[in-house]
């Protein structure tokens, strides 16, 4: 059995440094297995470290394996970024999940994870509000406010309900554990050792040293560059192109292609273009998110044929990863997949076309068909 960690790494800081060395105290001498959220992001947007670098920078760290949360899971909201995540660490035997939260009550998100489940009042009162045209992540926090009192509002907490939700559904043999998180997740200034994610990248991009905010590995890796500017460079061509047919991709719902067309040409840059479209019911993360299945030309019908995991890729492993692999592997009812070859490029399909178009974006010359996992070199 192994103990499960879910994360994007964007970029690998001093926070998730704290939150693996806690599970190496807490879990001796087991192993550590990461879904490593890839190239393009949650929160819709691209990692400013390319996943084959986050994964070297993870095994320096102590992990043992690394699995990429495919794409169509991997730029998601979080009830479907957590059925992909949950569903590799229970074909992967992980008898164990740990993640941060903002509340670190493992008891009382167990209680709101099933009144989400069970409780017809709390479907309908989610019903109710969306309705009325409010956000998904909103609606929750309303509704669970008004049948227990609690409020759950925070990026982390929410997520970790989608976890919680998932191991119940698919009757996965995972025992959660959480972790609480010593930040806040919107923060945008470097003001304690242990900073934000959103506060790191906001500094990079005003080229405010962070060197004391990630470990050597991270930093090492670390440069400005222009990837805001390649990324709307290129979805305004699309949508320019494409017109109303940007309709087909997944998450441009509501005649919502209409606003984005009419404000296209005349905005700027990827802020200005959000900024003008945004509505109560379009939180920013759903828009990036959108405006990345534009961007990748990720269809509507895509999703509907990917709604289940269809292979585990490698991303890395160091030998405890590699024996804890061929332990289990015979096991699996899925392919497992450490390179593009002949045999399974129909099933890589959109991770091939989104692996160009991030290398692109961050003007990248890569050969996606010569990579292969990263293999730690034990001393």
């Amino acid at each position: 059995m192994a103990v499960g960690i879910i994360c994007e790494y964007n970029p690998f800081h001093n926070g998730h440094l704290y939150h693996l060395n806690k599970i190496k105290e807490q879990f001796k001498n087991e192993e550590i297995i990461l879904i490593l959220g890839g190239n393009f992001l949650q929160r819709g947007n691209p990692s400013i470290i390319d996943k084959y670098t986050k994964t070297e920078i993870a095994l320096q760290q102590g992990i043992n394996l690394i699995v990429e949360l495919p794409f169509p899971f991997a730029t998601q909201g979080s009830d479907i970024f957590a059925k992909g995540a949950i569903t590799i660490l229970k074909k992967l035997n992980c008898d164990k999940l740990v993640f941060g939260s903002e509340s670190a009550d493992i008891d009382l998100l167990i209680k709101l994870a099933n009144i989400q489940l069970k409780n017809k009042e709390y479907n309908s009162k989610i019903k109710q509000y969306l309705k009325e045209g409010i956000n998904y992540p909103t609606a929750l926090s309303k509704a669970l406010k008004e049948i227990t009192g609690i409020t759950i509002n925070t990026p982390n907490d929410i997520l970790a309900l989608s976890y919680l939700k998932e191991i119940k559904n698919q009757k996965a043999k995972i025992k959660a554990y959480t972790i609480k998180r010593t930040n806040n997740y919107h923060e945008k200034t470097l003001d304690k050792k242990i900073a934000s994610a959103t506060s790191i990248r906001e500094a990079i991009k005003k080229n405010i040293d962070i060197k004391n905010y990630v470990p050597a590995a991270t930093f090492k890796h670390i440069k400005n560059n222009n990837y805001e500017e390649n990324f709307y460079k290129y979805l305004k061509f699309k949508i320019i192109s494409e017109k109303t047919k940007i309709n087909q991709y997944q998450t441009v719902d509501e005649g919502i292609e209409n606003r984005i067309i009419k404000y296209i040409y005349e905005s700027n840059h990827l802020d200005e273009l959000i900024t003008k479209i945004k509505t109560k019911r379009y939180t920013y993360n759903k828009i990036n998110r959108m405006f990345t299945h534009i961007l990748c030309s990720f269809t509507k019908k895509e999703a509907k044929e990917n709604k289940n995991i269809k292979y585990i890729r490698i991303l890395g492993f160091d030998n405890t990863g590699k024996k804890y692999l061929n332990s289990i592997k015979k096991s699996l009812d899925i392919p497992i997949i450490t390179n593009i070859n002949q045999k399974n490029k129909d099933l890589l399909e959109i991770e091939m076309r989104t692996d160009h178009i991030y290398n692109l974006i961050f003007e990248k010359q890569k050969n996606i068909f010569k990579e292969k996992p990263i293999i730690k070199k034990e001393d």
